[in-house]
């Protein structure tokens, strides 16, 4: 049985895209979201401390990106990653950064918690992941991995919350609603249905085998964007590998159909 949660976002600069943190009740982890135009003058104490960040970025090709790294000083790492590119040693621009951090952490512990994140955004396939190399083998006793488990439940809610979709994960089938719609044509079979963050393709469709040529130019969005999900495997051999979940009915329509096209009609009960 799921319990409601209360979640405390503070907007610390009074405007939503500046710092915010976010905590949730009867935790001692904390999110912190910072603007890279922030980091080099922050002088917060909270955010230099150990833990593990996130910096979200896009790559050359427009892909939504994600590196995931661990630090004894977050604040001072990040600093670093700045530095990094401007000497041009780091090739992707981040925008913004999440820090996770939380008391009693140590080296051991935030190894082991960057590994099981890189792991879980790695199978969820919603961002590509910048991350190449993780200390897989750090070993922990066996009440530690608990208690770092449910800290990484935790720190996934807080950085769904701060609309970050790294870990969107595939819902359990008994779970999924019944009023399923299908979408057909040229080759696709797809179906889905309407979520809270718009519209999930479910795992198993299949797209079309055609696009049209003014898919590109009409429906430019659409089309950069099935560009990226076969990109970060999504979709692979004309299949969708995982539930994903679309902003709207329209644009899944239009990645199942390669052409610009309308969800409300597209979509229909079989």
């Amino acid at each position: 049985m799921a319990y409601g949660q209360a979640i405390e976002l503070f907007l610390v600069d009074g405007v939503p895209d500046g710092l915010i943190t976010a905590e949730l009740s009867n935790w001692n982890g904390k999110a912190i979201k910072i603007p890279r135009t922030d980091v080099i003058n922050c002088k917060r104490y909270d955010i230099a401390d150990v833990g593990v960040y996130f910096l979200f970025c896009e790559t050359e090709k427009g892909i939504d990106s994600v590196y995931i790294g661990e630090a004894e000083n977050i604040l001072d790492r990040l600093k670093q990653h700045i530095h990094e590119y401007e000497r041009e040693k780091e090739k992707y621009y981040w925008s913004a950064a999440v820090a996770i951090t939380g008391r009693d952490l140590n080296k051991a512990l935030i190894r082991y918690l960057e590994d099981q994140f890189v792991q879980q955004a790695r199978n969820c396939k919603q961002y590509e992941v910048l991350t190449k190399n993780t200390f897989s083998n750090t070993v922990l006793k066996e009440s530690q991995i608990a208690i770092m488990e449910e800290f990484i439940d935790h720190a996934k809610t807080l950085i769904n919350v701060l609309e970050y979709k790294v870990f969107s994960e595939r819902q359990d089938v008994s779970a999924l609603p019944t009023d399923i719609l299908y979408c057909k044509g040229n080759g696709a079979d797809a179906k889905g249905y309407y979520s809270a963050g718009g519209f999930t393709v479910l795992a198993g469709s299949t797209i079309s085998d055609h696009e049209v040529e003014s898919f590109k130019v009409r429906a430019k969005g659409y089309y950069d964007l099935k560009r990226k999900l076969e990109e970060n495997k999504v979709i692979e051999e004309r299949q969708i590998t995982v539930d994903y979940e679309f902003n709207s009915p329209s644009a899944a329509a239009a990645v199942v159909l390669g052409r610009s096209a309308n969800g409300k009609k597209e979509w229909n009960i079989q």
